[in-house]
């Protein structure tokens, strides 16, 4: 068995790993970094940047679909293969160039899940491995269903890369995954059904933002079944089953394809924590205000994989990253962290965007504050491409007029959301917003009447 000997292991190749990795080795560590799939992470290979290329398509139908009889006399025709073919020039090339790019740099790479042996050594490839600081960053994984016929169903991965789309679909799961891609079925013609344990999508968003996107999602012909809890999955000769408990009641439904949005968990079965003095949970490693194990101070947990307050995210990996970057190389800048507002969003569409508290949050934390809440289908922007749906709730600090938290559902709250960002960030008052003198008309203009 060989042995090896570095100043940093990096164990994942995301966002928040590689960032680390190539920090360190500028200044002129030993750097390795591992990866028990292909090299470029989740984002760029199975995530946020394949399934904005496949929503690009539908927003081009959606478009075209509300300007039927206003300019528009036949709906698009479009190749489900061909947009997957332009997909792959997005995603194909990123494990080889960031293998390239590392290998550049003079990072050492391991093509496996390591092992902890004991604090500060890893067993990887065959070889035993120490290192005087380790980074762990292998983000998230999708949940397994703990029910008989759990293979079954595909995965969001496995939607990434469908040669075709089936007649009928069933989503397990109304969080952020679930919600997007039956978004994108449905209005590729799938028949879509939602079916989730909770009493309603997107639990984690403000209740009355989300009534309006459900509105919207069954407008495009997506059944949504509340409160059931899935029991069993099952192959029949064409289709699926699935059978469900709701509210002690036994439910089932058929669709040609299941896929499983349940959720997702950190990425840290295989890696034997407990060898190393590592503390976990549901939410992943645990860390303190330096991005540190607890146990084990010189391992550190970025990303999604890490248990902080920080969202599973890959902008917010990218400021994690820093930090730890900045603690091993002990940078003169922050090396602990302090999350500004985060913004969320759910590429559906429209988009549901949300920074800031919600109304629970703001009186549990004791503030004084006013709500501005509207439907707002009237307003030009919205009107102009014959959208039904445009929303908001905003919350303001009654005492210093600032924003504690934006709620958005419109064709662009992704974009919109980003000035409610700036504003927080840079503490402007409603009053200096107000002030401001923004281009007319953009959807960025409206939010100086939200507040």
């Amino acid at each position: 068995m060989g042995f090896e000997e570095f100043d940093v292991f990096v164990i994942g190749t995301g966002t928040a790993g590689k960032s680390v990795a190539k920090e360190c080795v500028a200044e002129g560590l030993k750097v390795a970094i591992a990866d028990n799939r292909e090299f470029g992470g989740t984002c760029a290979n199975r995530g946020c940047d394949p399934k904005k290329v496949l929503v690009g398509l539908t927003e081009i139908l959606e478009r075209a679909r509300k300007m039927q009889g206003n300019g528009i006399t036949k709906m698009p025709e479009f190749s489900w293969k061909d947009l997957m073919e332009f997909k792959k020039k997005f995603t194909d090339a990123v494990p080889a160039a960031t293998e390239k790019d590392l290998e550049k740099l003079g990072i050492k790479m391991y093509h496996q899940s390591p092992k902890f042996l004991d604090e500060n050594t890893l067993s990887v490839e065959g070889k035993t491995v120490t290192a005087k600081k380790i980074v762990i960053a292998t983000g998230q994984k999708p949940l397994e269903l703990p029910i008989p016929g759990r293979h079954f169903p595909i995965t969001s991965d496995d939607f990434l890369e469908l040669e075709e789309l089936p007649e009928s679909m069933i989503f397990i799961g109304a969080g952020y995954i679930g919600m997007e891609f039956s978004h994108i079925a449905a209005r590729c013609g799938v028949k879509v059904t939602v079916i989730d344990g909770e009493s309603r999508a997107l639990n984690n968003f403000d209740e009355d933002m989300v009534e309006y996107l459900s509105q919207a999602s069954e407008d495009i012909g997506i059944e949504f079944i509340f409160d059931a809890e899935v029991t069993e999955i099952e192959k029949l000769r064409k289709n699926y089953r699935v059978t469900a408990n709701q509210n002690g009641k036994e439910i089932s439904l058929n669709a040609g394809m299941v896929v499983n949005c349940a959720g997702r968990v950190p990425a840290i079965d295989e890696l034997d924590l407990e060898k190393a003095n590592i503390e976990f949970n549901k939410k992943g490693v645990v860390v303190n205000d330096r991005l540190q194990c607890p146990g084990n101070l010189d391992v550190y947990a970025c990303g999604d994989v890490s248990a902080s307050e920080g969202l599973p995210l890959t902008p917010l990996s990218s400021q994690e990253a820093r930090i730890v970057a900045a603690n091993i190389l002990d940078k003169d800048r922050a090396q602990k962290v302090d999350y500004p507002p985060q913004p969320s969003v759910v590429f559906t569409l429209p988009n549901l965007a949300s920074v800031g508290l919600n109304e629970k949050q703001a009186r549990e934390k004791g503030y004084d504050f006013t709500v501005e809440k509207k439907n707002v289908p009237g307003w030009f922007n919205a009107k102009r491409i014959n959208d039904s749906y445009y929303a908001y709730k905003t919350l303001v600090d009654k005492e210093t007029g600032l924003i504690l938290g934006a709620h958005l559902v419109s064709n662009e709250a992704s974009e919109m959301i980003n000035m409610f960002v700036m504003a927080m960030c840079g503490k402007l008052d409603c009053r200096t917003l107000k002030g401001m003198i923004f281009s007319y008309p953009s959807w960025a203009s409206d939010i100086k009447a939200m507040v």
